[in-house]
């Protein structure tokens, strides 16, 4: 592997990792070189997601760590864990989210704060608290995943749209807070991903058509399709790139 690519030695946080597009990204850090924590609210099916992936990798490069992302107590105590344990954290992947679909004229107002706090809230805490040590030392890489919800909107999703729109500025607000102090922070904004949180999308043939003619790539994406651009951001290789959103969607935004 080249060297700007080369992960080895360096530690790294996902959250809402015990599956779907997290576990990949996980799983790609650590093809890399990267020593790997997992997270979840689920501790049995997060430490079965660690079972399945320290299987594949040399012993004490999976870790996994399970916390709530939306408090802000359990999100400070556990990368204070991650320090004290696992190693100096170096990279941080903000991937927990949530979906809610509802029109916006039945919405609850606290199903909109729940997909707020989750998506959003919670890159801005554990961020923080990444930061508050990743800055000291002078180096960095947070990664926020946004969506192409980030640029667009479809019905009955409101609540998504806002967080991730915020989360593309949030990006922002954190880079011109800690670029100066050695940190890049950037976002990846996957496209439809199929996964099995989107099986049901895939399986409804007005949706999959749509989606099909809508991406000029003509296909879904996977979650490895994101793998080679979240090791590059985790990587030496960005270290010029600062407050960017790198859209993974097969050309859907970029067309009418």
């Amino acid at each position: 592997m080249s060297p700007l690519f080369d992960l080895t030695g360096r530690t790294a946080l996902v959250t809402g990792s015990s599956r779907g597009i997290g576990n990949a990204l996980a799983r790609a850090l650590a093809d890399a070189g990267a020593t790997v924590v997992l997270n979840g609210v689920n501790a049995e099916r997060l430490k079965a997601a660690e079972a399945a992936m320290a299987a594949d990798f040399a012993s004490g490069r999976i870790h996994s760590c399970a916390f709530d992302v939306t408090s802000d107590a359990e999100v400070a105590d556990a990368v204070a864990w991650v320090e004290d344990n696992v190693g100096p954290l170096e990279i941080l992947v903000n991937n927990a989210g949530i979906q809610h679909r509802v029109a916006m004229l039945d919405l609850d107002v606290k199903d909109w704060e729940r997909v707020i706090s989750t998506d959003l809230t919670s890159a801005f805490l554990v961020g923080r608290a990444a930061a508050r040590f990743m800055v000291p030392r002078g180096r960095g890489k947070i990664i926020n995943i946004c969506s192409v919800q980030t640029d667009l909107a479809r019905p009955t999703i409101a609540p998504y749209i806002a967080a991730k729109g915020g989360l593309r500025n949030l990006t922002r607000a954190m880079t011109a807070e800690w670029a100066a102090a050695g940190l890049q922070i950037n976002a990846l904004a996957p496209g439809y991903i199929h996964t099995e949180m989107t099986q049901n999308l895939v399986d409804d043939e007005q949706f999959n058509s749509w989606i099909l003619g809508r991406t000029p790539a003509h296909r879904w994406g996977t979650p490895e399709d994101l793998a080679g651009p979240a090791v590059w951001l985790a990587s030496s290789g960005s270290d010029f790139v600062n407050g960017q959103t790198i859209f993974v969607d097969g050309g859907m935004t970029v067309v009418v």
